[in-house]
């Protein structure tokens, strides 16, 4: 308040309040989970690419507390105006007469957005889960139902198409569910009727926001309930022609396998005040309850074999039992594509949830463009992980401990036959001798590495070490035994992860030490097996 001179009044329309100790919060986020998923989308986006950007949650399905939740491009938050993200940068170039092709400012509003909450997309196959749900809980499927696929199906004088251009032919529902199959799902929804469909959509909390406690939460866009018609239904049914967050997704889709419960995504978990005291705890009673248990558990079943055996078998994680859904969807007419993978774990009694995206990934790679191929791999690598960092333990078959990690035992100094003795305690039953001396003089890999007990270890007996370095050769495409070929006769170990199987149509799709690298005879290779696709899942 000011006079007619501009002099301060005092005491008129003010008071003054003592200043208090702020209110500290405690976030669902947990820091080791977010890098490995930040990594990880890094890892995706450095191989494939990525135009329209990626994202990753990880969710406890239980609960609705967010674990981790990433979005790229990103950006520093030390200096948040700078473009951050290399692909943005590229799109930054100055033309002959000095103006962007494209607005800094709106590059800037790119890497501020966090995709996983505030953007939209079409989910393609891994929205295929609700309508399995749907279609189980209404009894109008179950696990002894047919599909007979051609290659498409005609719904109201429109030929939709499945990915497998001749067809999958006759299949039940967890070959269906594990092919991806776009007719069966097409049936399966139709069976469920346009009414019935668009109450469940509603159920899994598709055509509202979450409710989650960050900014800018969006709305995905769909046909009103009036105007749904039976061609809609047919499109939806498989994930395409509507939009959701991933956000969305992956509440509806953790619902469908955590008991049939809809749960409010959230990272803050308690406020506290200055003294450490719990000022408010969040209530994480579930909104509602979509399906029956019964139905979740069969959910859950056909899921892990989608892993075990269909299209998101790259997603596997030795060890552990894995459930999940491959996606690969075309954004409208847009001519952009999102790729995606969907997981969760224990898969009998899921724990955690993963959806991660890959938005417009580039068709150059040498990799066909689906989320099996592309994303499941980077699923397998975080998976692996972050279950044994949440105390998860891992469950082997024989053959997966066979190729388990172990310490090599220091044998120099022991007879051969003490030396092989030693080293089958430790678990190594291969082994090759250089020279004819009496005892071990060195040995490869030395005392104390940790590495696969499946390796070959070599023992010089009186015969001098080899202190030439090897060179890595490239193994990508490879099946597992030409694989240990050429790694052995290169002098060094194979470690493998990932796909695992008998067929030869499983092989490697990436490796920890780029080819013509010069690394130490004995060094590990780790090397990434996945089973390459050619239709879209």
């Amino acid at each position: 308040a000011r006079d007619a001179n501009s002099q301060e009044i005092l005491f008129q329309y003010e008071q003054f309040y003592d200043a208090e100790n702020g209110n500290s919060l405690v976030l669902t986020i947990d820091s080791t989970i977010q890098y490995y998923v930040e990594r990880g989308l890094e890892d995706m986006i450095a191989r494939y690419g990525a135009t329209g950007g990626a994202t990753g949650i990880v969710m406890d399905v239980n609960t609705g507390a967010l674990l981790a939740i990433a979005s790229s491009p990103s950006y520093d938050l030390n200096s948040p105006w700078e473009i951050y993200d290399s692909l943005l940068q590229q799109q930054l170039t100055v033309e002959d007469g000095g103006d962007s092709s494209v607005s800094l400012g709106d590059l800037q509003l790119k890497q501020w957005r966090n995709k996983a909450v505030n953007d939209t997309y079409e989910p393609g196959s891994t929205y295929k889960i609700l309508t399995l749900a749907a279609a189980l809980e209404e009894g109008v499927v179950t696990t002894n139902s047919h599909f007979n696929c051609t290659g498409s199906v005609i719904v109201d004088g429109w030929e939709m198409k499945c990915s497998r251009r001749t067809g999958h032919g006759d299949q039940d529902l967890a070959t269906a569910t594990a092919n991806s199959c776009n007719p069966a799902f097409i049936n399966i929804g139709l069976s469920v009727g346009t009414d019935v469909y668009y109450q469940y959509m509603k159920s899994f909390g598709l055509f509202e926001v979450t409710g989650v406690d960050l900014q800018g939460e969006a709305v995905g866009v769909a046909a009103s309930e009036k105007n749904f018609k039976p061609i809609d239904l047919a499109s939806y049914a498989f994930g395409q022609n509507f939009t959701v967050t991933p956000l969305q997704l992956i509440a509806a889709q953790a619902a469908c396998v955590n008991g049939g419960y809809l749960y409010t995504p959230y990272v803050v978990e308690q406020l506290l005040d200055d003294n450490g005291n719990v000022i408010s705890q969040h209530d994480a009673t579930p909104v509602r309850q979509v399906i029956s248990e019964e139905t979740s558990a069969i959910v859950r079943e056909i899921l892990e074999g989608v892993v075990a055996n269909g299209t998101g078998r790259n997603g596997q994680v030795a060890g552990y039992r894995i459930g999940g859904k491959t996606g690969t969807a075309d954004q409208g007419k847009t001519g952009n594509v999102v790729v995606s993978f969907l997981c969760f774990a224990p898969a009998d009694d899921p724990q955690i949830i993963m959806l991660l995206t890959l938005d417009t990934p580039a068709r150059d790679t040498g990799t066909y463009v689906s989320g099996g191929n592309m994303v499941a791999p980077t699923a397998s690598s975080i998976m692996a992980d972050i279950l044994p960092y949440l105390g998860f333990l891992p469950q082997y078959s024989e053959e997966e401990l066979a190729s388990m990690d172990s310490t090599v035992p220091y044998v120099i100094g022991m007879s051969e036959a003490d030396a092989a003795a030693k080293l089958s305690e430790y678990g190594f039953t291969k082994y090759r001798v250089i020279g004819d001396g009496e005892h071990v003089t060195d040995q490869t890999p030395v005392g104390g590495a940790i590495v696969p007990a499946s390796a070959e270890i070599i023992l010089y007996m009186g015969a001098e070490k080899s202190t030439e370095l090897c060179t890595v050769p490239d193994l990508t495409g490879l099946t597992a035994v030409q694989i240990n070929k050429k790694l052995t006769e290169a002098g060094l170990i194979m470690k493998l992860t990932g796909a695992s199987g008998d067929t030869s149509a499983i092989k490697a799709i990436s490796q920890s030490h780029e080819p013509g690298t010069q690394v130490e005879a004995g060094t590990v290779i780790t090397v990434q097996m996945g089973q390459s696709s050619t239709t879209a899942d």
